[in-house]
């Protein structure tokens, strides 16, 4: 099969361009917008690529380098691209959709107004991302890297932070929604003004209850969160 040519944009369907180094053929920009359907794209170097408004449709990234690629507004449906690397890459106003992003590394990246959407980032290193007003919704964000994340102000719907580092974190005045924080690092995280009353926040360490201080949570948690450092609440004596 002919190698597809890349440099002139259009669609590209079903390519094996697995291992390739596409540095060069993704320079520059295309006289038509690039779109990829279900390619394979495992463990090839696109560093640098000019991928401004491109289309990912049920392709595999798997390993693969986007270290500095331009990838404002892409959109990206399905498929995966775990372990791979989007360190520095500019992704303003990007949309990953159902796409598998297990263990990838955002270091440096762009990420203002940025929207994952029923994502895998399990594992995830977000820390060290630049911009604003990026959302996870029904994400999968177990044991993720997201130290000085910024959600301030936002309704925050079915995530998933279980064994999380949320470190410095600025959650102030969110709002979760069938949410889960159980062993999610919260040293130096800011609630303040937070509703965690649709959150499970299961047992929460002594050192990082601090960080709560401000946020709204139900009696229920309330009680859980007494007993996990050690306090006991009494029932009211009604003797006498």
């Amino acid at each position: 099969m002919t190698d597809p040519d890349l440099s002139t944009g259009g669609e590209v369907s079903g390519a094996d361009l697995a291992g390739r180094d596409l540095r060069d053929a993704l320079a520059a920009a295309s006289a038509h917008p690039r779109a990829f359907v279900g390619c394979d794209l495992r463990e090839a170097d696109l560093s640098g690529a000019h991928l401004i408004d491109a289309v990912f449709t049920d392709c595999r990234l798997d390993g693969a380098q986007l270290t500095g690629a331009a990838l404002d507004g892409s959109r990206w449906s399905g498929g995966g691209a775990p372990g791979a690397v989007f360190t520095g890459a500019e992704c303003a106003e990007a949309a990953f959709d159902r796409v598998d992003l297990a263990n990838t590394g955002w270091a440096g990246a762009v990420l203002t107004d940025t929207v994952f959407t029923g994502c895998r980032l399990t594992g995830a290193a977000l820390g060290g991302s630049r911009g604003l007003g990026y959302a996870f919704v029904r994400c999968n964000l177990m044991l993720a890297r997201l130290k000085g994340l910024n959600l301030r102000g936002q309704e925050l719907h079915g995530l998933r932070l279980d064994d999380a580092d949320l470190t410095k974190a600025d959650l102030r005045a969110t709002v979760w929604h069938d949410s889960r924080l159980r062993g999610a690092v919260l040293a130096g995280a800011d609630f303040d003004g937070a509703d965690l009353r649709g959150a499970d926040l299961g047992e929460v360490r002594l050192s990082d209850a601090v960080a709560l201080r401000g946020a709204t949570v139900s009696p229920e948690q309330a009680g859980m969160l007494l007993g996990s450092l050690g306090i006991q609440v009494a029932a009211p004596d009604r003797a006498g």
